[in-house]
């Protein structure tokens, strides 16, 4: 459910804004049939407010020669609040992980990893993962092929 403080504006803008985040604030007023003034203010609230937390350009991982993305599930032991602290604090650390959630069930974590090549997993893997914080077992899943990948949340319904 939508927080009631949004109205059709302003879910108007955070739907234009997740699909283009370079669009001005006269086109977004065009396309919602306001003045540009109102877009302003209204982004400006939504940015102080958190609801936009950031803009970014979104990459091919590929043209950057990071083709290779896995997730790994990570489990740590013993469940102590202070080892997960630890584990979370040095894994978000690693420019390869582009994702760290914290999950229910056998595993702890689930890290969204980008890399060059199987080589390059392989020494991460060995030479910063396996070594961080109370880390018991990790299994790792590889993407093969990506049939729809979406960064923004449709807001409408």
């Amino acid at each position: 459910m939508i927080n009631k403080e949004l109205d059709k504006i302003d879910i108007g803008i955070l739907n234009l804004l997740q699909k283009d985040a370079t669009i001005t604030h006269k086109a977004i007023a065009h396309t919602l049939n306001i003045s540009p003034t109102p877009v302003h203010v209204r982004v400006k609230r939504l940015e102080d407010e958190g609801y936009i937390k950031r803009y970014v350009a979104i990459i091919d991982y590929k043209k950057v020669n990071r083709g290779l993305i896995a997730y790994t599930q990570v489990q740590v032991k013993p469940h102590a609040e202070e080892n997960l602290i630890a584990f979370l604090d040095e894994v978000t650390k690693l420019d390869e992980v582009l994702e760290c959630s914290h999950l229910t069930g056998k595993f702890d974590f689930l890290l969204k990893i980008a890399v060059r090549d199987m080589d390059e997993y392989n020494q991460l893997l060995r030479n910063k993962l396996a070594k961080l914080p109370k880390v018991d077992n990790m299994e790792s899943l590889f993407v093969m092929s990506q049939a729809k990948h979406e960064t923004g949340i449709n807001l409408s319904k």
